[in-house]
Parts: structure tokens; C-alpha cells; sequence
């Protein structure tokens, strides 16, 4: 790392402020004597917002498959012949359950997630009544349904909702490569929107798509630029029948490095390590030294998570994170 990078790394940490995008993207090309000295920073620049407690969520796939998007990694997509599951919105008594069953980990936000470019009229309507059926004020109400209008968004504000979570997926410059039945604009549109209706936002996406590093710290950049509350990271796991079942997954150590250029490039941004932190391996642990606020526990959408009680023992071994949600 140069000396001008690490000085700005530095300073980036003691004041809380973003590193340069210069910066950025010597810590993505760092050499491995030199990630100590990255997560001390991402370390210290994770404290300095966040003190030691650990954000945690759970999601509940509420509407699976049949997606007309062609979003390249997608199992749900029906462009890709996959053997996800297809059916329609779940019942309110069974997401009312999953809210329950999920809540008794330490968790403090629940998504509702459902596939498609957005959702219609009706399902809308129900999931509006869900956390009116149910909540237990410690664990909110979270909702991923696609592109929506604002009058669509303040619906789900009104109803209870906390949190919007609409993944960007990746950076401007190569979302042509993951996605063309929708537009970067759309997808810019309802994150802003969701802001606007009075809603956290949740906006992360997929790193391991085949972008360059360049592009990584560029998409970096843009959630820093939308002030999102919270960053979901998520590593490409290839699903056969998808446009990307023969991308190689990332190495762990190139896992920590994107996570640790995430934090330092958005010191006020909770981030969530999500799909994918299996590939970590038996390096799991050190994602929150590269400067993860936590993880996401639980089942996933279509691909195999880890069993939470291995979660919990992590960080229990970890002793250090003394207060968690």
C-alpha cells in the first residue's frame, strides 16, 4: 500500500469519515502482510459508530420463483431453469410463524422477501396487515418486494413497516452484464423513494459477478452517496442453471478485503454480511474485524445458509462483542 493510502486509511479511521477511492481500491489489491493493518482500521472505524453490538436479521422467502427478471445469479429467474421452488404469497399465519420462530434468536430485523420486479395490488394489501397481526416491538417488520411507487412505500411505512431492503446488486458501470429487463435508474429510483416515504433503507448486493475491483469500490461509492442505512454484502454462490453456475466463488481473503473497503468507504452504514459468508470458511470470525456490524442467520432464499447455533457459538467464542441484538 502506498504511503499516501495508508495515511488517508488512517486518518479515515481516527475521524470516521470515508477513505478515498484511491484508498478504496489499494485495500481491495493489498498484499496479505498488510490486511492486519486494514482491520485495525476497519476495526476501529466499526467502534467508532457502533461500539461492539452486533446487528442481526432473518428473512422468510414470502413469494418464490417465476421472477420475469434476468438477473444472471438468479435461481428464481424464468430465464434460468433451476429447481427453485415456485408458489405464490405465503400465508399471514405462516409468516406471523416464521416471525415468531425467527425471533427467538438475536435478531433485530425480519424480512418479508418476495421475488419479481415488484409486487401487485393484492399481496401488497395483505402484507400490510402482517405486522398489525403481530409484532414484538424489539424485532421490526422488514419487506423486500422490488420496485415500488411512493404511495406503495408510504403503505408499508404506515403499516408498520421499519425497514426497505432493495439491492443496487452491483456497480452502475456493470450492471448491464447481471440485468437487462430493468434499468440502474429503477432500481436508484426505489431506494430513493423508500428514503423519501419515511422508511430505513437496506440496500446492498452481490460482489464475485465477475466485476473488477475498480468496479467494486465504485459501487462502494454510490451507497455511500445514498447514505443507506444498512449494507447487506452478499458472495456469489452459482446455482446451476444460472448464467453464472461456473463463476469460480472468491477466496476467502479476498472476501475480507471487499468487506473491510465496504466499511471504509461507508463509516455510518450498518453492514450485514448475508449469503455467500459460508465460502469464508474457517475464517468466518474475522468478518467482523474487517468491519461488519453482523450477519444475516438463519434460512436464506434459495441457497443453504449455516445452522444458527454454529452462528451462535461463533460468537460466543469470540467473547470480545459483548452486546448483541
Amino acid at each position: 500500500m502506498q504511503s499516501a493510502q495508508q495515511r488517508d486509511m488512517l486518518r479515515a479511521a481516527r475521524e470516521g469519515r470515508s477513505v478515498s477511492p484511491e484508498t478504496a481500491l489499494e485495500i481491495l489489491q493489498c498484499g496479505t502482510h498488510e490486511i492486519p493493518e486494514i482491520l485495525s482500521c476497519a476495526t476501529e472505524m466499526r467502534r467508532r459508530r457502533f461500539g461492539e453490538r452486533l446487528h442481526f436479521c432473518s428473512i422468510m422467502n414470502a413469494k418464490s420463483g417465476a421472477c420475469s427478471e434476468d438477473c444472471s445469479f438468479c435461481a428464481q429467474s424464468v430465464h434460468h431453469h433451476t429447481e427453485a421452488r415456485v408458489g405464490g404469497l405465503a400465508p399471514m399465519e405462516e409468516m406471523i410463524a416464521s416471525y415468531e420462530a425467527s425471533s427467538r434468536f438475536p435478531i433485530d430485523h425480519f424480512g418479508l422477501v418476495t421475488s419479481g420486479k415488484t409486487i401487485g395490488e393484492e399481496d401488497l394489501d395483505i402484507l400490510c396487515k402482517v405486522p398489525g397481526m403481530h409484532s414484538n416491538g424489539r424485532v421490526g417488520w422488514c419487506a423486500s418486494l422490488g420496485c415500488l411507487g411512493l404511495e406503495a412505500l408510504r403503505a408499508l411505512k404506515a403499516s408498520g413497516f421499519k425497514r426497505f431492503h432493495h439491492n443496487l446488486e452491483t456497480a452502475r458501470s456493470f450492471f448491464p452484464q447481471v440485468c437487462t429487463t430493468h434499468s440502474y435508474n429503477q432500481r436508484i429510483e426505489t431506494v430513493r423513494l423508500a428514503a423519501e416515504a419515511g422508511l430505513e433503507v437496506c440496500c446492498g448486493g452481490i460482489l464475485g459477478l465477475g466485476e473488477t475491483h475498480e468496479q467494486r469500490v465504485e459501487f462502494a461509492a454510490i451507497l455511500a452517496q445514498e447514505k443507506v442505512c444498512a449494507i447487506p454484502l452478499n458472495f456469489l454462490i452459482p446455482v446451476e442453471g444460472t448464467r453464472q453456475e461456473a463463476m469460480p466463488v472468491m477466496k476467502p481473503l479476498e472476501m475480507i478485503r471487499s468487506i473491510a473497503m465496504f466499511r471504509m468507504m461507508n463509516p455510518l452504514a450498518e453492514i450485514k454480511v448475508c449469503a455467500g459468508r459460508v465460502n469464508l470458511r474457517d475464517l468466518q470470525s474475522m468478518l467482523f474485524y474487517a468491519g461488519a456490524t453482523g450477519m444475516m442467520i438463519g434460512p436464506l432464499l434459495t441457497v443453504a445458509g449455516r445452522e444458527v447455533q454454529q452462528d451462535l457459538q461463533m460468537l460466543k467464542d469470540l467473547e470480545v462483542f459483548g452486546g448483541t441484538s
